[in-house]
């Protein structure tokens, strides 16, 4: 295994990787699901109406460009949040593991006891890493998704007129000061805790069972499948939230006031399955993303393991 530091540039390096892909779907999806907000159903614009047309028309109104807004931004992000969520996610679960086990002695060697508390460890685990990683990130998605909400051909939603990532900053900054470069940050952790407490769980469970029960071995066409399975399962779960961050970030003062407000009133304007506005688009999204961040942290992790191995000292690895 290698360190904590090890493992999270691995995984900033896998998700910048999947990010580069999947960025345009990301764009897609946070237009579709701004479109008509607040509107009754029959009332709501259809200028997007589905992932291909929605890339389509971007692409044809704004170019490459428009399909690719913010996407230095969503590298830093992602460099934060991926690096947090597989770099503590280990540390978390085995320190977890360690408390409970030292707490409950008389179990420590029953193997029926240390499964029993092996998946909730894991979900804590899994949802604490992401937790922080949404923290310190909140700021970067949220000027990412101010720069891919706005459009000169097609706008959606509040649009937010920045030239790049700094500017969009600053502009927030001298307005709002600090609490503005953080508004939604609890729907944004609430977001990432749901999806990271499925994701690495939903991973290795999924990994375990491909080698059990179809006996599968350790190779690319294993971390393919695993990882497909865990990007179906997180989609279902975040995209509810998601709708709600992606509204809150992107509002103008303060239509929404609150998380709950927010849910709230899409759901009694639009309907209940108006929070799975863009869902396709994010599995679109989702399922590339986490089939390549997961595969890729598995070769950059064997390459980083490498390299500790020549540089660092036996004592300084665990």
């Amino acid at each position: 295994m290698s360190t904590g530091i090890g493992s999270f540039v691995a995984g900033g390096i896998a998700a910048c990787g999947a990010v580069t892909v999947t960025h345009s779907f990301e764009t897609v999806k946070v237009r579709l699901q701004l479109q008509g907000e607040l509107q009754a159903r029959k009332d709501a614009p259809k200028m997007y109406r589905g992932v291909l047309h929605g890339m389509s028309v971007i692409f044809k109104n704004e170019g490459l460009r428009g399909l690719l807004r913010g996407l230095n931004c969503a590298y830093v992000y992602q460099m934060m949040l991926n690096g947090c969520r597989l770099g503590f996610y280990e540390p978390i679960r085995t320190h977890t593991n360690s408390l409970l086990l030292n707490r409950n002695f008389s179990h420590a060697h029953d193997p029926k006891a240390i499964a029993m508390q092996n998946l909730p460890v894991n979900i804590f685990s899994g949802a604490s890493s992401g937790i922080i990683g949404a923290a310190l990130g909140s700021p970067l998605f949220l000027i990412k998704t101010r720069l891919q909400s706005y459009s000169p051909a097609l706008p959606v939603g509040a649009q937010h007129q920045y030239k790049n990532a700094a500017d969009g900053f600053s502009q927030i900054y001298r307005a709002e000061g600090i609490k503005g470069l953080y508004r939604g940050v609890v729907p944004a952790m609430v977001r990432t805790g749901f999806g990271s407490s499925v994701q690495l769980p939903t991973y290795f469970f999924a990994k375990r069972n491909l080698v059990k029960h179809f006996g599968m071995q350790e190779s690319p066409a294993l971390h393919l499948m695993s990882s497909a399975c865990s990007g179906f399962v997180v989609c279902c779960v975040m995209h509810p939230p998601d709708t709600v961050m992606g509204r809150m970030y992107n509002q103008n003062g303060n239509l929404y006031s609150s998380a709950f407000d927010c849910l709230f009133r899409t759901i009694k304007t639009e309907g209940p399955l108006a929070v799975y506005k863009g869902f396709f688009a994010h599995l679109a999204r989702i399922l590339p993303h986490t089939i390549l961040t997961l595969s890729l942290a598995e070769q950059t992790n064997k390459l980083m393991r490498k390299f500790e191995d020549r540089v660092l000292p036996s004592r300084q690895k665990a």
